[in-house]
């Protein structure tokens, strides 16, 4: 049986998104054409791709005609300087915590509030009371328990990042990791290219990720981690983990059902997300892709 990623809501999102998204200026005939070929790109999706992965295609549509490509490099910087300058407070924060390892986690599924992909702007002051005001509880501590018994049993850990800014509280949560788990060899895998404002190794370097561990890039530009498509070695790193943390709805958009040993941890940030889970809307989710998978077929 074919594995289904697709969700009708996401293609209604997408549509709604990116049918219409060329330029003004363009003529009747150019319209027509871009429209057909976006409806081509969805029309014809096997039900296993993701939102992520159409996205793609219909970006590569976009500059081809239009020469039109999102530059999102001064908001991320943006972003990074700014979750910089918060990184000492936070990391401060962490010594008045029962347990510095879910107050870690916390903060980075917080930072997954950062995301230019599911919205059109970020909001400083609810970033910064999602960071500051957020209860450790919104963790589910069945998955919490699991993962904190991978982490002690593990030798090699990935780290799929997501979002810039999101980065550093991520690095703070890693730094938690490495100082608990200390016999974990930790690779960090960033985007190949640019897309959205999902991280680079620009970004990495930016936020000092590459002084506390390996990173490496996954070799393409789609706003997810796509097996596919990955590089070789990201391919390698990840086939060879004992345990994968995948930040970001997009990781698990693209990643779940695939039976790899993967703690989901993101926040929910649209209604089809909220709804699957059972959760608010901006409520933190950790998740393993096994319970992950009964969650989606109970739904």
């Amino acid at each position: 049986m074919e594995m289904i990623r697709l969700n009708p809501e996401c293609i209604r999102c997408l549509l709604k998104k990116h049918l219409e998204s060329c330029p003004e200026s363009a003529d009747t005939e150019t319209r027509i054409e871009y429209m057909q070929s976006v409806l081509k790109i969805i029309g014809n999706a096997p039900k296993y791709y993701s939102s992520p992965k159409l996205l793609n295609s219909i970006n590569e549509v976009k500059s081809r005609m239009f020469g039109f490509k999102e530059d999102f490099t001064e908001i991320k910087r943006y972003f990074n300087a700014l979750m910089l300058e918060m990184e000492p407070q936070l990391t401060e924060k962490l010594k008045e915590a029962d347990d510095p390892l879910r107050r870690a986690l916390c903060y980075s599924m917080m930072g997954n509030y950062i995301d230019f992909g599911t919205r059109t702007s970020v909001d400083e002051a609810e970033l910064k009371n999602l960071l500051w005001n957020t209860p450790d509880t919104i963790i589910d501590d069945k998955s919490y328990r699991e993962l904190k018994g991978d982490l002690a049993k593990a030798k090699i850990l990935v780290y799929l990042m997501d979002n810039c800014g999101e980065i550093v509280t991520d690095k703070i949560f890693i730094r938690v990791i490495q100082k608990q788990y200390p016999d974990i060899s930790v690779t960090a895998i960033v985007r190949g290219g640019d897309i959205l404002n999902d991280v680079t190794m620009e970004d990495a370097k930016q936020v000092g990720l590459t002084d506390i561990v390996t990173v490496i890039d996954n070799g393409n530009n789609i706003a997810g981690t796509w097996l596919e498509e990955l590089s070789e070695q990201a391919m390698n790193k990840i086939d060879s983990a004992d345990v994968i943390i995948s930040k970001g709805q997009a990781n698990f958009e693209s990643l779940n059902q695939c039976g790899k040993n993967i703690y989901y941890a993101f926040m929910c940030k649209c209604k089809l997300f909220a709804d699957r889970f059972n959760v608010p809307m901006f409520h933190g989710i950790l998740v393993n892709d096994k319970t992950a998978g009964i969650i989606l077929r109970e739904k």
